[in-house]
C-alpha cells in the first residue's frame, strides 16, 4: 500500500482558484476509483470531483470554503496494493495524479452525469459501512444520511424516507427514488403501472434540476430561543457572499440614474412578439433590446468596458455581457461572449439559453467567465430604482428597471402618454467619472430610441 495525493484539478479555462464546498466522504472511508469525494466551487459553479484511486481516505488537506490555487494538494489516499495501483496508473505523474488531460476528460464526463446522480453518502467508518445490513441502515436515523436534495423533495411532497427503497449504492436513497415515490400509496413507484412511470419520467426532467449541485448533508439547522433557526449557507451562497464582499470593499461605487422613453420598443414588441415566437421558438422580451443598446454604447465608450488591475486600467477588446439570472435560491451571472456579434434575434436566443441552463443547474464554468460588464433586468420583478453591486472585477453594472406608462411633456409644450424606464448605472469610480457615465447612459438612451422596425430584430 502507498499514500497518494489528489490535487485540486483544473476546473475550466482561466480558472486559477477554487474552494471545497463540501467533502462527500469522511476520513477513514473506503472509496473506489471515480467515486465522488468532494464538491468544488469556482465562479459560483459547483463541480463534483471524483477520486482517481481506490483506497482509504486518510487526511483532508484543505479546509472547506478556503480558496486555493489549482494543483493544491486536497486529500491523502491510502491506495490498494501497489501492483494493482501501478497497473491502473502507469501513466500518472510522480504524485500519483492522472495526467491533466486524462483527469480533466474524466471530470467532464462526471459533470455531464451530475444531473442524474447524487453524491455518495457513507458511514463514518468503512467497517460500519461494510458490515451494516441495508435494512438496518435505512431504519437507523443515527447512521443514515440523505443529501439536501433528497431531504428537500421529501419535505415538499410529504414523503416518509423510511418508506422509500433506495436504488443507490449500499441502498442509498437518491433524488430519483424520491421523485418516483408514490405518496398516496406510500409504495415504491417501481410497483406502479407503466403509465404512472411515464408520468414520473416527466416529473424528473432536467427542468426540476437543482440550481446548485447536491451537497453532502449539511449540519442540521439549530433552533433559537425565540423560535428562529440558523441554517448553514450552501457552497453557492458562500461563493456569492465572498464575491459581494470583495466588490463592496475593493470597488468605490458611484451611482447614476436616467430615464428613457421606450414607447417605440413597446409598440415594436407588441406588433412582432407572436410571429417572433412562432418563427424563432423563443419569446421576444424587452431585455435583449437593452443588451443591444448597451453593447452599441460600449463601442463608443470603451472606458466602461474595463477593469482595474493593481493600479492599471485594462481595456477589454471583447464585449462580453454578463446577464443576471435569478433562481429561487441563488443569483447567477452567465456571460454572452462577444455580444457585439449578435443581432436582437441572436441575443434573445442566447439570453433564453443561458437562463434555462441557470435554472436547471447546468451552467458550466465557461458560461460564467469572462464578463466585462453586467446588465441586470431588475424590472422583471417590479423594481423602479436600484443600486447594483458591481460584478468584480468589472467596472460597471446597469440595472434595467420596470417599464411604466406615464404622462411626459412634449417639445410642443403639451403632454403625452409614454412608456418610461429608469436606467440605473453603478460604476467603479477609480476608472469612470460622472461625466463619462452620463455620456454612456445618453448613448444607451439614443440607441433605445432607434428600434422601430421589424427589420431591427435581425
Amino acid at each position: 500500500m502507498s499514500i497518494e495525493i489528489i490535487e485540486m484539478p483544473h476546473l475550466g479555462e482561466s480558472v486559477t482558484e477554487a474552494s471545497i464546498a463540501a467533502w462527500l466522504v469522511s476520513e477513514g472511508d473506503r472509496i473506489e476509483k471515480y467515486d465522488p469525494i468532494a464538491e468544488a466551487v469556482s465562479d459560483k459553479v459547483t463541480t463534483e470531483i471524483p477520486s482517481n484511486y481506490s483506497g482509504i481516505v486518510k487526511e483532508f488537506l484543505i479546509d472547506i470554503d478556503t480558496d486555493v490555487e489549482i494543483g493544491t494538494p486536497m486529500v491523502k489516499i491510502q491506495t490498494d496494493e501497489e501492483g494493482e495501483d501501478e497497473g491502473e496508473n502507469s501513466d500518472s505523474s510522480e504524485s500519483g495524479i492522472e495526467t491533466g488531460e486524462e483527469f480533466t476528460d474524466h471530470i467532464n464526463e462526471e459533470i455531464d452525469k451530475e444531473a442524474e446522480r447524487e453524491p455518495m453518502e457513507r458511514q463514518t467508518t468503512s467497517d460500519e459501512k461494510q458490515s451494516t445490513p441495508k435494512d438496518t441502515q435505512k431504519d437507523s436515523d443515527s447512521t443514515t444520511r440523505y443529501s439536501p436534495a433528497v431531504v428537500r423533495i421529501s419535505q415538499e411532497r410529504g414523503i416518509d424516507l423510511s418508506q422509500v427503497e433506495g436504488t443507490g449504492k449500499h441502498g442509498r436513497i437518491t433524488r430519483k427514488d424520491v421523485l418516483a415515490f408514490d405518496v398516496d400509496s406510500q409504495k415504491p413507484a417501481a410497483q406502479q403501472s407503466s403509465d404512472k412511470k411515464e408520468n414520473r419520467s416527466e416529473e424528473s426532467s432536467p427542468v426540476e434540476a437543482e440550481s446548485t449541485r447536491p451537497q453532502k448533508a449539511a449540519p442540521a439547522a439549530s433552533l433559537l430561543p425565540n423560535g428562529g433557526e440558523v441554517v448553514p449557507a450552501d457552497g453557492i451562497r458562500k461563493a456569492i457572499a465572498r464575491k459581494m464582499v470583495q466588490s463592496s470593499t475593493e470597488i468605490p461605487h458611484a451611482w447614476l440614474m436616467v430615464e428613457a422613453d421606450v414607447t417605440n420598443i413597446v409598440k415594436l414588441r407588441e406588433q412582432t412578439k407572436a410571429t417572433f415566437k412562432e418563427h424563432e421558438g423563443v419569446s421576444l422580451s424587452y431585455f435583449p433590446f437593452f443588451v443591444k443598446a448597451v453593447v452599441q454604447a460600449l463601442k463608443k465608450h470603451p472606458v466602461i468596458n474595463t477593469s482595474w488591475d493593481n493600479g492599471n486600467i485594462v481595456y477589454h477588446k471583447d464585449i462580453n455581457i454578463s446577464v443576471a439570472v435569478a433562481t429561487d435560491e441563488h443569483l447567477f451571472v452567465p456571460v454572452i461572449h462577444q455580444a457585439d456579434r449578435y443581432s436582437l434575434n441572436g441575443l434573445s436566443k442566447e439570453v433564453s439559453r443561458l437562463a434555462g441552463l441557470a435554472r436547471q443547474g447546468k451552467l458550466t464554468t465557461s458560461d460564467m467567465q469572462g464578463g466585462t460588464m453586467t446588465v441586470n433586468n431588475t424590472g422583471s420583478f417590479g423594481s423602479v430604482q436600484s443600486m447594483g453591486i458591481i460584478n468584480h472585477p468589472q467596472a460597471a453594472i446597469l440595472q434595467v428597471e420596470s417599464i411604466n406608462k406615464r404622462f411626459v411633456p412634449t417639445e410642443e409644450g403639451g403632454f403625452k402618454a409614454a412608456d418610461m424606464v429608469n436606467l440605473c448605472l453603478s460604476i467603479d469610480h477609480r476608472i469612470i467619472d460622472g461625466l463619462q457615465a452620463g455620456r454612456f447612459l445618453q448613448t444607451v438612451k439614443d440607441n433605445l430610441g432607434r428600434f422601430s422596425d421589424e427589420s431591427d430584430l435581425y
